[in-house]
């Protein structure tokens, strides 16, 4: 029998869960659910999916599901999610895992007690060059990392390619706090922070953080949108290994579209982890190539994407990673982060 999935939220992410499914064996979409019945419905028939429910109780009532992809906005992942987890569903949720760091925390230890699987969506894990750099460094092949620098380039405040933010919803509420936003600390923040520590093998110790909201219309709002959500953030940290470096993310990141750079730095060599236009790029310099500081381009193959972990963790009652605990450690950076000017 397949494990059937639910997906909850029918935005343009889920069609990203539908497409992740769909390429598995022994997998089935059962359900769609959205608050919009026109929505939800159209998302179904674009996917194949048999049903189209409006609300989360109904989907329970009718229970004829195994799991659930959470793809509905940030602001609400934890009230969609904790009815799944009560039901003792398997759950993957977008990124970041919720709002504020104590829901969070409730999420993450309510899925530890229900014993079910459960993962966030943070789709960078799916890069191969990270992955590929992750073994080298657990492997000792860098030494003792040192040193580090991360960021996340974005651009969509400075040119129209994704379309005009100052007048489309999908654009504006990211700007917005009111309207469910963390700005970009919240949204691409949450990838630029787990790349790197993933990598490092390792989460920050202290941190200290500077954000930045800038003006960007007149009055600082646009139709109901107050734009008051962050629009940039450098982050200056210490890792619980040592290391030190600063993570950062912008929206103003002219000549990027959305871009992911982390170069690490250990005692024996140096790594540079690139996906950028797309394109998953590692780069190392190691032994006698320190000498004439020589890089060398790795080639790395393909890596199962969170969907396939996340089934796959579920047909052999293993863990899935990154799971809710993380996400919840993540989130609590992120809080501190909010504050401006604070260490952790």
């Amino acid at each position: 029998m397949p494990i059937r999935v639910a997906i909850v939220g029918t935005g343009s992410m889920a069609a990203n869960h539908a497409r992740g499914y769909a390429c598995q064996e022994g997998v089935e979409v059962v359900a769609g659910v959205d608050t919009d019945l026109n929505r939800a419905e159209t998302f179904c028939k674009e996917h194949g999916i048999a049903r189209a429910f409006t609300s989360i109780q109904e989907l329970l009532d009718w229970n004829e599901f195994d799991a659930v992809s959470n793809a509905t906005p940030d602001g609400v992942h934890h009230a969609t999610s904790l009815p799944f987890i009560a039901a003792g569903k398997h759950i993957m949720c977008e990124k970041p895992l919720a709002s504020n760091y104590p829901d969070a925390l409730e999420m993450a230890e309510k899925a530890s007690a229900a014993g079910i699987v459960n993962c966030v969506n943070l789709s960078y894990r799916e890069v191969p060059a990270l992955q590929y750099a992750k073994n080298l460094v657990s492997d000792g092949a860098i030494g003792s990392i040192r040193h580090f620098e991360a960021s996340y380039l974005q651009s969509w405040l400075t040119q129209p390619a994704w379309g005009d933010w100052k007048t489309e919803e999908q654009w504006l509420w990211r700007l917005s706090s009111q309207h469910g936003s963390n700005g970009v600390l919240g949204d691409v923040g949450v990838h630029i922070l787990d790349f790197a520590t993933f990598v490092a093998g390792s989460l920050p110790k202290t941190s200290r953080s500077l954000v930045k909201t800038f003006d960007k219309a007149p009055g600082g709002k646009i139709q109901d949108y107050v734009l008051d959500a962050n629009d940039s953030f450098v982050m200056h940290t210490e890792l619980e290994n040592g290391a030190i470096g600063t993570i950062s993310a912008t929206r103003f990141a002219s000549g990027h579209l959305n871009d992911l750079r982390l170069r690490i730095y250990g005692t024996l060599g140096g790594l540079e982890v690139l996906f950028e236009n797309k394109v998953s790029t590692l780069n190392i310099c190691l032994g006698e190539n320190l000498q004439t500081a020589n890089w060398q381009t790795v080639e790395t193959a393909p890596v199962p994407t969170n969907y396939q972990r996340f089934i796959d963790a579920i047909k052999n009652s293993s863990a899935a990673e990154p799971d809710f605990a993380l996400g919840a450690k993540l989130q609590k950076l992120i809080d501190f982060s909010l504050q401006g000017d604070q260490a952790t």
